[in-house]
């Protein structure tokens, strides 16, 4: 594997995990406050329609080149999967089993670890596995702003259009990413098999 294939995975990997605790706690949050539901929704979607390189380059003049812009834009357009999962997981536990718990004089955050998290959680793991392929693909777009990953191949070979070599650099980039997202979802499949209760697969 190749350093930039191997780049292209911590960038991504990092973005997903600064993105699954920022998604989940905002997530958590519009759950239990139905009048911020509508307005984090809202603009974790509206972060999603934004451009890539526009956002991309939104961050350079504070953050520079480099990693730091690439990494923040991936935050981003990772968000709304997992906050939307987060929220629809949280609403389907059923409140029966809540109100059982409560009876046997478990606290509010007991009850959110012990029950409605892991009810929750393959629910959540499915957006976090959407916001990883996104972010997969768009992680090519951060070589414009000289971050990390395969994208730099690609665009070496569009840089050198009428090279013998231009084809192949551009093809051996998008199939690494391919190749990338591969792992990833199959990773992702490991882990909610691991990480979820048999009665709730």
């Amino acid at each position: 594997m190749s350093q930039e294939a191997l780049d292209h995975i911590v960038v991504v990997g990092i973005s997903v995990g600064i993105a699954l605790v920022l998604g989940c706690a905002l997530g958590v949050l519009a759950h239990r406050s139905p009048r911020l539901r509508p307005p984090i929704l809202a603009v974790s979607a509206t972060l999603l329609t934004i451009p890539s390189l526009a956002l991309f380059a939104m961050f350079i003049p504070l953050l520079g080149l480099g990693t730091p812009p690439a990494v923040v834009a991936l935050v981003l357009y990772a968000l709304l999967p997992i906050v939307r999962n987060t929220v629809v997981g949280l609403g389907s536990v059923d409140q029966s089993v809540l109100r059982a718990a409560r009876g046997m004089g478990m606290g509010s955050w007991r009850r959110f670890l012990r029950i409605e998290l892991p009810l929750a959680w393959p629910v959540v793991l499915t957006g976090v596995r959407v916001s990883t392929q996104v972010v997969v693909g768009i992680a090519a777009i951060a070589a414009l702003v000289n971050g990390p990953g395969l994208g730099n191949e690609i665009f070496r070979g569009l840089r050198s259009l009428g090279s013998p070599f231009a084809l192949n650099l551009v093809l051996g980039g998008t199939l690494g990413i391919v190749v990338v997202a591969l792992l990833f979802d199959a990773f992702f499949i490991a882990l909610r098999r691991l990480t979820t209760a048999r009665g709730i697969r």
